[in-house]
């Protein structure tokens, strides 16, 4: 199942991209690192290494998503969605994984 991005967050990926001059070797790496009040954060960074025999590789709404295969246990049907109200402006996931989110849903516990 991997990691799922949402057309919207497709969207202000690729105008990020855009605005920093992105080439197009360029991809979205998604991942967890251990920290935050909940005990792992999510990562979101663009980069330009991929490695077949650690990283898994989809394309979604025309932005190339790479997932390194340790964060992928944790991120397994994930989805990566943008929500831009008055109240606040970010991305946001949504991961079946998690038994504990934080208040601002920027970490997890699994």
């Amino acid at each position: 199942m991997g990691v799922m991005l949402s057309e919207r967050a497709a969207l202000e990926i690729k105008r990020t991209m855009q605005e920093q001059q992105a080439t197009e070797d360029t991809v979205l790496r998604v991942g967890v690192a251990g920290g935050g009040c909940s005990g792992f954060e999510y990562r979101l960074a663009f980069d330009k290494s991929f490695d077949e025999k650690t990283d898994s590789k989809s394309e979604q709404h025309g932005v190339t998503v790479v997932v390194d295969k340790k964060s992928a246990l944790y991120l397994d049907g994930t989805t990566v969605d943008f929500y831009d109200g008055l109240e606040k402006r970010g991305f946001t996931f949504t991961n079946p994984n998690a038994v504990k989110t934080c208040g601002c849903g920027s970490s997890f516990q699994a």
